[in-house]
């Protein structure tokens, strides 16, 4: 097995070869003049099962590019197989047409992925289920929700949960987090969003008075959601609001939004390589995925089961 890490997300992908006890793969991956990406791995793959790890974050396109130029390196290289490790899965919200002549990228990204020579995809909590049937190679999606609610178990022991989805869509995921905190309450934020990026609470569904609410996301970009939301939940009598976010693309003035909210905490994963942007905030803390991914990785090189990692 070998482990061959782009530049999207170095601190994830050491970590990871660190709990493998593995060393990445040595590779050559550097600019042209014209900011072309040239890739040369500098290391025998032939016969071997490469893991190719690669989160497809800002700046998406170049670290889209890197990933599939990686691929096709080792494919020309005679990899026996090789699998595109994306924590973070880019262009994941673009998976349906909101509209007339509108593309739906997630499936050309798909689409390049595999043209590209990949023949299975690793990803954490996609943004949409049915973005797995995107693909026409085997695809695992990871779920967070295990790491995230041992790290409600060790922190927050003694409160009284409620778990909120911040709008109808995500209620899936807010149940099942809430089946791994002994079945706590269920509340649901009604929004309407009027413009891409600005969200405005309507009504909260649920009684949240007096409880520790925990708003569960997959992706949070601007933060507008999670922080009109937690705004309402304290307005509705909730006694402190957290929120456990698996992507935290953190775009524009989010982190600054976060720290003048009514959030007490944002924990989000290391699924996207932030780390001096979290650095500045007083409420942004990281939580490694690391550990959930090596045994993903480790499972899929043996041929063994990766879903019974959620059993």
């Amino acid at each position: 097995m070998k482990l061959l890490a782009g530049n999207s997300n170095a601190p994830l992908a050491k970590a990871i070869a660190e709990y493998l006890e593995i060393p990445l793969t040595q590779a050559n991956v550097r600019r042209f003049a014209d900011e072309e990406i040239f890739v040369e791995i500098l290391e025998n793959v032939r016969g071997e099962d490469v893991f190719v790890m690669q989160s497809t974050s800002y700046p998406a396109n170049d670290n889209l590019m890197e990933m599939l130029i990686m691929i096709d390196a080792l494919k020309r290289a005679s990899a026996k197989r090789i699998t595109a490790v994306l924590p973070y899965f880019g262009y994941a919200r673009q998976d349906r047409k909101p509209g007339p002549r509108t593309p739906i990228s997630a499936k050309l990204v798909a689409n390049l992925v595999t043209t590209a020579g990949a023949d299975r995809v690793l990803s954490v909590d996609l943004h949409a289920g049915q973005i797995q049937g995107f693909f026409d190679i085997p695809t695992d999606n990871l779920f967070a929700a295990p790491v995230m609610s041992a790290d409600i178990h060790s922190r927050f022991p003694d409160k009284k949960w409620m778990v909120v989805s911040p709008d109808v869509g995500g209620v899936v995921r807010a149940r099942a987090l809430a089946k791994r905190l002994e079945n706590a309450p269920l509340a649901i934020v009604d929004k309407r969003r009027e413009r891409p990026g600005e969200s405005e609470v309507m009504n909260i569904i649920g009684n949240v008075e007096g409880r520790f609410c925990i708003l569960i996301d997959d992706i949070v970009d601007s933060a507008g959601t999670l922080c009109n939301a937690a705004a309402a939940l304290k307005a509705a009598g909730a006694e402190d609001v957290v929120a456990y976010c698996t992507h935290g693309v953190l775009s524009g003035g989010a982190v600054a939004r976060v720290d003048g909210s009514a959030l007490a905490e944002l924990v989000i994963t290391d699924s996207i390589g932030n780390h001096a942007v979290i650095a500045e905030s007083s409420k942004i803390r990281h939580l490694t995925i690391a550990p959930l991914l090596a045994e993903a990785i480790k499972r899929i090189a043996d041929e063994s089961s990766v879903s019974s990692l959620f059993d």
